[in-house]
């Protein structure tokens, strides 16, 4: 059977009809190379709370990416059949979700990440069925979250972090969370194409620290100190 997305996110798949590659970063995915992989950007929404975006936090023990927010997902595997799978079959893994528990909306453009060489594609998803989650390896995922784009896109907690490279963009500051790099810059946007945004102010800046953050400027509106704030 057939499950009807709500209304709410008509203008966010009107305008993934259109997106680029170019609409979430700057930097040119390659033709071939990279690691294929896949994240899940899962919305969801709550009774009273409207609609939300289901976000991990990586153990801060991890080589990669340690202690940073993110979206489900990870490297293909040579069974998954495409990018869809491989992001459902991953959330599976991290937090437990019932891939019956969600509708597949739409497969972004491939965004590459310089620093791993992963060639990664969002799925967008819609979370029609939503039951608890948890971290089902402690030693890879720290946290679950629903976070709810309401206060995603409250100008309070928009901020831009600058990393040690002299990296630049944009971030969010929600319920303990610093989400930023690729999972920010991907939010960013698709909060913009659906409508959501309101006017934030750029000039709340915070340092990342020189160790245990991984540069991902791969999405979003990255910059750099010298560039023009947008």
């Amino acid at each position: 059977m057939t499950r009807q997305p709500p209304g709410w996110l008509d203008p966010l798949l009107g305008r993934l009809g259109t997106a680029r590659a170019e609409d979430f970063t700057r930097l040119t995915t390659p033709e071939s190379g990279g690691r294929e992989s896949a994240v899940l950007v899962l919305l969801g929404e709550e009774p009273g709370a409207g609609p939300d975006v289901l976000v991990l936090q990586r153990a801060a023990t991890l080589r990669n990416h340690a202690g940073q927010p993110a979206f489900p997902g990870g490297a293909a595997d040579p069974e998954d059949v495409d990018a869809s799978a491989t992001a459902l079959r991953e959330a599976n893994e991290e937090v437990g979700l019932d891939p019956g528990s969600v509708t597949v909306l739409a497969e972004l453009p491939k965004l590459w990440i310089p620093v791993s060489d992963f060639v990664v594609t969002p799925v967008l998803a819609w979370w029609h069925a939503p039951h608890p989650v948890h971290p089902r390896e402690p030693a890879e995922v720290a946290h679950v979250a629903r976070l709810p784009v309401a206060e995603l896109v409250d100008p309070d907690n928009r901020v831009r972090v600058r990393h040690p490279s002299g990296w630049i963009g944009p971030a969010f500051s929600v319920r303990g969370m610093l989400v930023w790099g690729f999972t920010a810059g991907v939010l960013n946007t698709l909060l913009e194409m659906g409508g959501w945004a309101r006017p934030w102010s750029r000039a709340r800046v915070v340092e990342l620290p020189p160790t245990g953050a991984t540069p991902a400027p791969s999405a979003g509106t990255d910059e750099v100190d010298e560039a023009p704030v947008r």
